[in-house]
């Protein structure tokens, strides 16, 4: 993992101790559904068909992101793969962002 997805890292990392990362597709939609999602984040490797049906569920119910970090990472934060987080918390949400933000100015 590169040193500019560190801030993003420990911004996941920050969401999960808080309780406040979803994890999985099913329990994503389900908090997007339920108003719950501040942010919706997908691993870069994530199929295209799932990408393509979150994004579609999402649509005008909460952001929803590509991250530069795959699946494999991510396990040091989730002990699991996982393609699809939700993060249930504003200003957690605004820290991701942020992250992912400072991310592409570096990579660019």
């Amino acid at each position: 993992m590169e040193t500019n997805n560190q801030k993003l890292f420990s911004a996941l990392s920050l969401c999960k101790k808080a309780g406040r990362l979803v994890l999985g597709f099913d329990a994503v939609m389900d908090s997007v559904y339920r108003g719950k999602a501040h942010l919706v984040l997908l691993a870069s490797d994530v199929s295209e068909g799932t990408a393509k049906r979150v994004r579609r569920n999402c649509e005008d119910l909460a952001p929803c992101l590509q991250m530069p970090l795959a699946q494999a990472d991510l396990c040091a934060v989730t002990w699991k793969k996982v393609g699809v987080y939700a993060v249930t918390d504003e200003q957690l949400a605004v820290l991701c962002r942020r992250s992912l933000e400072q991310n592409k100015e570096d990579n660019a």
